[in-house]
Protein backbone atom coordinates (compact mmCIF):
# COMPACT_ATOMS: atom_id res chain seq x y z
CA UNK A 1 0.00 0.00 0.00
CA UNK A 2 1.14 3.20 -0.86
CA UNK A 3 1.70 6.48 1.27
CA UNK A 4 -0.61 7.82 -1.02
CA UNK A 5 -3.14 5.59 -0.69
CA UNK A 6 -2.80 5.69 2.98
CA UNK A 7 -3.41 9.21 3.26
CA UNK A 8 -6.28 9.19 1.30
CA UNK A 9 -7.46 6.27 4.05
CA UNK A 10 -7.31 9.17 6.63
CA UNK A 11 -10.70 10.99 5.02
CA UNK A 12 -12.37 7.88 5.00
CA UNK A 13 -11.43 7.16 8.83
CA UNK A 14 -12.88 10.45 9.84
CA UNK A 15 -16.35 9.74 8.34
CA UNK A 16 -15.95 6.14 9.65
CA UNK A 17 -14.86 7.28 12.96
CA UNK A 18 -18.01 8.03 14.40
CA UNK A 19 -21.44 8.79 13.57
CA UNK A 20 -21.93 12.54 13.12
CA UNK A 21 -23.78 14.61 15.90
CA UNK A 22 -27.30 13.51 15.11
CA UNK A 23 -30.49 14.03 16.78
CA UNK A 24 -31.49 10.92 19.39
CA UNK A 25 -34.99 9.93 17.03
CA UNK A 26 -32.65 10.08 13.93
CA UNK A 27 -32.94 13.07 11.22
CA UNK A 28 -34.19 15.93 13.16
CA UNK A 29 -37.86 16.40 11.99
CA UNK A 30 -39.30 19.78 11.99
CA UNK A 31 -39.33 22.29 15.16
CA UNK A 32 -43.41 22.43 15.63
CA UNK A 33 -44.76 19.19 17.21
CA UNK A 34 -47.21 19.43 14.39
CA UNK A 35 -47.73 20.63 10.60
CA UNK A 36 -48.04 24.07 10.11
CA UNK A 37 -50.72 23.70 7.57
CA UNK A 38 -52.28 20.70 6.07
CA UNK A 39 -53.88 21.92 2.11
CA UNK A 40 -55.91 18.74 1.86
CA UNK A 41 -58.09 19.23 5.40
CA UNK A 42 -61.27 17.48 5.27
CA UNK A 43 -63.74 16.37 8.69
CA UNK A 44 -61.99 15.02 11.90
CA UNK A 45 -62.11 11.30 11.25
CA UNK A 46 -63.43 10.37 14.87
CA UNK A 47 -61.50 7.32 16.64
CA UNK A 48 -58.55 8.38 14.35
CA UNK A 49 -54.79 9.58 15.65
CA UNK A 50 -51.90 10.54 14.56
CA UNK A 51 -48.76 10.81 16.21
CA UNK A 52 -45.00 11.73 15.35
CA UNK A 53 -42.12 9.71 17.72
CA UNK A 54 -39.56 11.39 15.61
CA UNK A 55 -41.06 14.84 16.46
CA UNK A 56 -41.57 13.47 20.07
CA UNK A 57 -38.30 12.95 20.55
CA UNK A 58 -36.69 16.46 18.68
CA UNK A 59 -39.13 18.26 21.37
CA UNK A 60 -39.29 17.22 24.08
CA UNK A 61 -36.64 18.11 27.10
CA UNK A 62 -35.32 14.86 27.99
CA UNK A 63 -34.84 14.27 23.66
CA UNK A 64 -32.71 17.18 23.29
CA UNK A 65 -30.90 16.41 26.33
CA UNK A 66 -30.42 13.43 25.64
CA UNK A 67 -28.92 14.35 21.90
CA UNK A 68 -26.47 16.87 23.53
CA UNK A 69 -25.07 14.29 25.21
CA UNK A 70 -24.66 11.67 22.58
CA UNK A 71 -23.14 14.60 20.45
CA UNK A 72 -21.05 15.05 23.27
CA UNK A 73 -19.81 11.57 23.36
CA UNK A 74 -19.65 11.40 19.96
CA UNK A 75 -16.92 14.05 19.58
CA UNK A 76 -15.12 12.16 22.60
CA UNK A 77 -14.90 8.74 20.43
CA UNK A 78 -13.69 11.26 17.22
CA UNK A 79 -11.09 12.69 19.32
CA UNK A 80 -9.65 9.10 20.41
CA UNK A 81 -9.36 8.87 16.82
CA UNK A 82 -7.86 12.13 15.97
CA UNK A 83 -5.12 11.27 18.42
CA UNK A 84 -3.94 8.22 17.13
CA UNK A 85 -4.22 9.65 13.53
CA UNK A 86 -2.27 12.87 13.73
CA UNK A 87 1.26 10.88 13.94
CA UNK A 88 0.37 8.19 11.14
CA UNK A 89 -0.59 11.34 9.02
CA UNK A 90 3.13 12.55 9.96
CA UNK A 91 4.69 9.77 9.30
CA UNK A 92 2.57 8.96 6.04
CA UNK A 93 4.10 12.37 4.47
CA UNK A 94 7.46 11.84 5.86
CA UNK A 95 7.46 8.49 3.54
CA UNK A 96 6.36 10.08 0.51
CA UNK A 97 8.84 10.25 -1.90
CA UNK A 98 11.52 8.58 -0.27
CA UNK A 99 13.10 5.53 -1.73
CA UNK A 100 11.62 2.31 -2.40
CA UNK A 101 14.12 0.08 -1.01
CA UNK A 102 13.83 -2.08 1.60
CA UNK A 103 14.17 -0.34 4.94
CA UNK A 104 11.11 2.12 3.31
CA UNK A 105 9.15 -1.01 2.55
CA UNK A 106 9.29 -2.33 6.07
CA UNK A 107 8.28 1.08 7.47
CA UNK A 108 5.34 1.56 4.52
CA UNK A 109 4.07 -2.27 5.78
CA UNK A 110 4.23 -1.69 9.36
CA UNK A 111 2.42 2.33 8.89
CA UNK A 112 -0.28 -0.10 6.63
CA UNK A 113 -0.80 -2.10 10.02
CA UNK A 114 -1.30 0.76 12.36
CA UNK A 115 -3.88 2.52 9.64
CA UNK A 116 -5.66 -0.73 9.32
CA UNK A 117 -5.51 -1.24 13.18
CA UNK A 118 -7.43 2.42 13.75
CA UNK A 119 -9.66 2.19 10.97
CA UNK A 120 -11.05 -1.24 12.90
CA UNK A 121 -10.75 0.84 16.05
CA UNK A 122 -12.82 4.19 14.30
CA UNK A 123 -15.51 1.54 12.74
CA UNK A 124 -15.58 0.06 16.63
CA UNK A 125 -16.44 3.10 18.16
CA UNK A 126 -19.20 3.88 15.57
CA UNK A 127 -20.60 0.92 16.52
CA UNK A 128 -20.58 1.73 20.16
CA UNK A 129 -21.75 5.04 20.03
CA UNK A 130 -25.23 3.73 17.73
CA UNK A 131 -25.34 1.51 20.66
CA UNK A 132 -25.32 4.54 23.08
CA UNK A 133 -27.83 6.09 21.16
CA UNK A 134 -30.43 3.50 20.49
CA UNK A 135 -30.46 2.40 24.20
CA UNK A 136 -30.82 6.60 25.34
CA UNK A 137 -33.52 6.56 22.68
CA UNK A 138 -35.32 2.78 24.12
CA UNK A 139 -35.35 4.75 27.77
CA UNK A 140 -37.32 7.52 26.06
CA UNK A 141 -39.61 6.05 24.28
CA UNK A 142 -40.30 3.71 27.49
CA UNK A 143 -40.78 6.60 29.48
CA UNK A 144 -43.55 8.29 26.52
CA UNK A 145 -44.83 4.96 26.03
CA UNK A 146 -47.95 5.36 29.05
CA UNK A 147 -48.38 9.21 28.01
CA UNK A 148 -48.61 8.20 24.72
CA UNK A 149 -51.33 5.68 26.21
CA UNK A 150 -53.37 8.25 28.32
CA UNK A 151 -53.12 10.89 25.25
CA UNK A 152 -54.78 7.87 23.36
CA UNK A 153 -57.26 7.52 25.78
CA UNK A 154 -58.33 10.97 26.12
CA UNK A 155 -58.75 11.59 22.38
CA UNK A 156 -60.90 8.11 22.39
CA UNK A 157 -58.98 6.86 19.82
CA UNK A 158 -59.41 4.09 18.04
CA UNK A 159 -56.30 3.67 15.39
CA UNK A 160 -53.08 5.56 15.77
CA UNK A 161 -50.73 6.01 12.83
CA UNK A 162 -47.72 7.68 12.37
CA UNK A 163 -47.91 11.00 11.58
CA UNK A 164 -45.16 10.91 8.99
CA UNK A 165 -46.88 8.91 6.88
CA UNK A 166 -50.43 10.87 6.34
CA UNK A 167 -50.18 12.88 3.16
CA UNK A 168 -52.87 15.42 4.29
CA UNK A 169 -56.12 15.87 6.15
CA UNK A 170 -57.70 16.57 9.29
CA UNK A 171 -54.62 16.62 12.02
CA UNK A 172 -56.89 17.64 14.65
CA UNK A 173 -56.37 14.18 16.47
CA UNK A 174 -53.07 14.30 16.64
CA UNK A 175 -51.83 13.51 19.64
CA UNK A 176 -47.97 14.37 19.32
CA UNK A 177 -48.12 18.00 20.97
CA UNK A 178 -49.92 16.27 24.16
CA UNK A 179 -47.72 13.74 24.52
CA UNK A 180 -44.61 16.07 24.11
CA UNK A 181 -46.08 18.51 27.04
CA UNK A 182 -47.11 15.14 29.06
CA UNK A 183 -43.36 14.02 28.54
CA UNK A 184 -41.88 17.25 29.71
CA UNK A 185 -43.82 17.12 32.99
CA UNK A 186 -42.83 13.88 33.66
CA UNK A 187 -39.18 14.01 32.96
CA UNK A 188 -36.84 16.66 31.73
CA UNK A 189 -33.31 14.78 30.78
CA UNK A 190 -31.47 11.86 31.08
CA UNK A 191 -27.78 10.99 31.95
CA UNK A 192 -25.80 7.77 30.31
CA UNK A 193 -22.63 6.85 29.19
CA UNK A 194 -21.05 5.17 26.03
CA UNK A 195 -22.20 1.34 25.52
CA UNK A 196 -19.06 -0.73 25.66
CA UNK A 197 -19.22 -3.63 22.98
CA UNK A 198 -16.51 -6.95 22.69
CA UNK A 199 -14.60 -5.80 20.47
CA UNK A 200 -14.85 -7.63 17.13
CA UNK A 201 -11.87 -10.55 15.99
CA UNK A 202 -10.23 -9.56 12.26
CA UNK A 203 -11.58 -12.61 9.63
CA UNK A 204 -8.56 -14.85 9.50
CA UNK A 205 -6.71 -14.86 6.20
CA UNK A 206 -7.30 -17.23 3.77
CA UNK A 207 -4.51 -20.52 4.37
CA UNK A 208 -2.47 -20.22 1.07
CA UNK A 209 -2.38 -23.06 -1.46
Amino acid sequence: MTVRILLSAAILLASTATASAQTIGGAAPTAQPAPAAQPLGGPVVAGVCLLSREAIFANAAVGRAASARLQELTQAAQTEIDGQRTPLETEARALEGQPDNEANQQRRTALAQRWQALQQTAAHNSREIEATRAKALERIANEAQPLIAQAYGAKNCGLLFDRNSALGGNFANDLTAEVVRLLNGRIQTITFERERLPQQQPAAAPAQR
